[in-house]
């Protein structure tokens, strides 16, 4: 028996290109995600440690797979919707749609978490929150361009297996499953290093709250996972055909 697609294809997304649908369930999707991720590292990481907060990414966006896949194609990240827009899979205007959607969306999400945090006596917004870091913010101390190098090899490894995953119109059956297990296996090797973020939104979200080099250093959580969404994108272009390449409109010659 086939099972529910999980992503929506390219035929899909031209379909909803003009209604409001695939921006609600980007919105909805990043706000989850940051609520629920960020939130294991601020409010229960002395009880769950990192494999907690790592699986917690990583079931999140396994049920928003199911959840809203259907609808937008379940991106929640703009290095992710980067990926698709270089594979040809969305157009630049619904990409920066996403972009919109998510970073709202992350900012959202933030926003309710932050206003939880307030409410735990004692507990440490100022310049930490859950925001991404290097250098003497980070849990090993990793330098500038060790912590550049870090975000682009686990993005692309991220967004890689998104897009072989979604390579096919309709992913069935618990093909839904490496996207949450590469989320949540990046976090179990990034969280240490920068406290992971493979995606600008969710990077950017909880920096606004935390203020102050979380700030400063929020430029290296922007453009390494970009960095890395495009050369994975690239490299899958190279192992994998391309059939669901959007079609380049031909000028009208004569």
């Amino acid at each position: 028996m086939q099972v529910k697609s999980l992503q929506a294809g390219p035929a899909q997304l031209r379909a909803l290109e003009d209604k409001p649908q695939p921006l609600a369930a980007e919105f909805l999707g990043t706000l989850l995600l940051v609520f629920f991720g960020v939130g294991a590292a601020v409010l229960a990481a002395e009880y769950i440690g990192t494999l907690g907060i790592a699986l917690t990414f990583g079931f999140v966006l396994l049920a928003l797979a199911y959840a809203v896949g259907p609808i937008s194609g379940s991106h929640a990240n703009p290095a992710v919707t980067l990926g698709m827009f270089l594979a040809g899979r969305i157009d630049l205007e619904m990409a920066v749609k996403y972009w919109i959607a998510q970073i709202v969306g992350g900012i959202a999400g933030a926003a309710l978490l932050f206003l939880i945090a307030k409410q735990v006596p004692g507990l440490q917004t100022s310049e930490t929150f859950g925001s991404n870091g290097f250098g003497d913010r980070s849990a090993v101390h990793i330098n500038t361009g060790g912590a550049f190098v870090a975000e682009l090899i686990l993005t692309f490894l991220f967004v890689y297996v998104v897009l072989a995953v979604t390579h096919k119109v309709a992913v069935v059956g618990f093909d839904g499953l490496p996207i949450g297990i590469a989320l949540a296996t990046v976090h179990l090797v990034g969280i240490p290093l920068t406290g992971t973020g493979v995606n600008p939104a969710r990077s950017i979200a909880p920096a606004i709250f935390a203020g102050g080099a979380a700030l400063t250093q929020l430029w290296l959580f922007i453009v390494a996972p970009l960095v890395g969404a495009a050369v994975a994108a690239y490299v899958h272009m190279v192992t994998h055909p391309q059939p669901n390449r959007r079609p380049r409109t031909e000028p009208d010659v004569g």
